[in-house]
């Protein structure tokens, strides 16, 4: 698959403290330019956050971007969307029986070694990280730098996608050691959150995207 360049993240945890609406960010993001929107929902996934993932996955199929679940199967094939996996999730080629040939399986990984053992796997796309020191999440892999993410290039042929406190000023340096899409979550919320405020960020990152 080709990735877009920027990969937004919604973390719905992230959202919640900002007393943000899932569902209006991804609009406002969308409205930006995202091509592609992942999910990330480490709750549980009760009746209001499925309603919400929902109305997100049919926000994107009109605006012909790709919606793409976080560990979830079960909620990805409800909503006719894409799934991401880690490491401790459920194992890609299990993953795959499930969702069918045709779904996008993004899997994760953190060293070398994984990066090698992703590229065997029947995933869409490898995402590797953290590149940079991240507060996206609670307890973070070893931060793995640039010049890992240069040895990764030459060891997965898939689609590279670098996460973990990528921002716009750092992003070049990334895309140029070999990253496809870079991950976003913290640069994408600027500090006084809202509608307008989050679509013009998107807008921003789109520009340096096409630098």
């Amino acid at each position: 698959m080709r990735l877009p360049r920027v990969y937004p993240i919604l973390d719905t945890g992230t959202l919640e403290a900002r007393g943000f609406p899932v569902t209006r960010a991804a609009a406002a993001l969308l409205e930006g330019g995202a091509g592609i929107l992942q999910l990330r929902h480490k709750q549980h996934w009760g009746r209001a956050a499925f309603d919400a993932a929902r109305e997100i996955a049919r926000m994107c199929r009109e605006a012909g971007a790709f919606f793409i679940v976080d560990d979830q199967a079960d909620i990805a094939m409800l909503l006719d969307a894409g799934l991401h996996v880690g490491q401790d999730d459920l194992p890609p080629r299990d993953a795959r029986r499930l969702m069918g040939a045709d779904a996008i399986i993004g899997y994760s990984s953190h060293n070398l070694r994984q990066v090698c053992a992703a590229g065997g796997e029947p995933v869409d796309y490898v995402a590797f990280g953290p590149v940079f020191p991240t507060a996206s999440k609670r307890n973070p892999d070893p931060v793995t730098g640039v010049e890992a993410l240069k040895e990764c290039r030459a060891l997965v042929e898939k689609p590279l996608v670098a996460i973990g406190g990528i921002t716009r000023e750092t992003a070049a340096a990334v895309w140029a050691a070999g990253a496809d899409a870079v991950a976003v979550i913290g640069d994408l919320l600027p500090a006084g959150l809202t509608s307008l405020s989050l679509r013009q960020r998107m807008e921003e990152w789109q520009q340096v995207a096409t630098k």
